[in-house]
């Protein structure tokens, strides 16, 4: 389990990253929502050892990943919002390269490893080019692949499908979800659909706070019977604005479709809708 008690982060700039977080996450799927700039990459590049905190502790199993960063590196899997690759080698070449920087020794073995990924990440057929003539999707596809090589017990995977098409979002899906059966796999995205399909627990952050935690049905219930929905005219929705507690509105055919909370029916041509983990993430986000 990785357990994380009164984080807290504050740069030179004066922005608090992180602010007195606490988690328990178990094995399995943990998704961490929330939006651009919440402090989600803050925290993963914490527990990813990267920087150091001002406040807090941090605990894998029996590591203090803040006092041994080394021991957590040998069992981590970590993939960046942001990463580069060197543009002049091969996926193979680097795949295999990375694989002996994890500590995979037997040749046998790591070549072996190496050809699943670059099977599982639909790499397979152009592992011989250089990644430097990689699209984008490909690329993101190839850090997903360096992420697993070692069969890490920690895997971190920040924003893991920006880039990538929905056969190739799919098949990452099925893929951590295999993985995250008997592994810590933390899933940071901004794309609620993504932890709905795949995440056993969750956090939602926001401004560097945990502002929910708990299994994503159970986050639900709190909304249940609570959200009303009407489609309005566009120049209309500032009024309703102003009028009813919006969480989301999203077009449909062409006309903005409300999602109200309120506590009892409010009128005015609302009908209630069951809620899904995106009027969650609102209710929490918009305070």
């Amino acid at each position: 389990m990785l357990d994380i008690q009164n984080l807290s982060k504050t740069y030179s700039n004066g922005v608090k990253a992180i602010n007195n977080i606490t988690l328990q996450i178990k094995p399995g799927m943990f998704g961490l929502l929330g939006p651009n700039g919440a402090g989600k990459s803050s925290l993963m590049r914490t527990i990813a050892t990267l920087q150091l905190p001002d406040e807090g502790t941090l605990r894998f199993d029996n590591i203090d990943i803040l006092a041994q960063p080394q021991e957590l590196r040998k069992i981590l899997g970590y993939l960046p919002q942001e990463f580069g690759v060197y543009p002049k080698v091969s996926a193979e070449e680097l795949l295999t390269h990375l694989a002996v920087l994890k500590g995979m020794t037997d040749a046998g073995a790591r070549k072996e490893w190496v050809n699943f990924l670059l099977h599982k990440t639909n790499l397979y057929d152009v592992r011989k080019k250089n990644l430097g003539t990689y699209s984008g999707g490909m690329k993101q596809r190839f850090g997903i692949a360096q992420a697993l090589l070692g069969k890490p017990r920690l895997i971190i995977v920040d924003e893991p499908t920006a880039g990538l098409d929905p056969a190739e979002r799919n098949r990452f899906h099925n893929l951590l979800s295999e993985i995250g059966e008997t592994t810590v796999v933390i899933l940071s995205t901004h794309i609620v659909e993504d932890v709905s399909n795949l995440c056993n627990d969750m956090a939602i952050i926001n401004k560097g706070s945990v502002v929910a935690n708990g299994k994503p049905q159970e986050t639900l219930s709190a909304l249940e019977g609570k959200i009303f929905s009407r489609i309005v005219e566009k120049a209309a929705l500032e009024e309703y604005s102003r009028s009813f507690r919006v969480l989301n509105s999203r077009l449909m055919g062409g006309k903005p479709q409300l999602f109200v909370y309120a506590d009892s029916h409010p009128g005015d041509g609302f009908l209630p809708v069951e809620a899904g983990l995106e009027e969650v993430y609102f209710y929490h986000i918009n305070g």
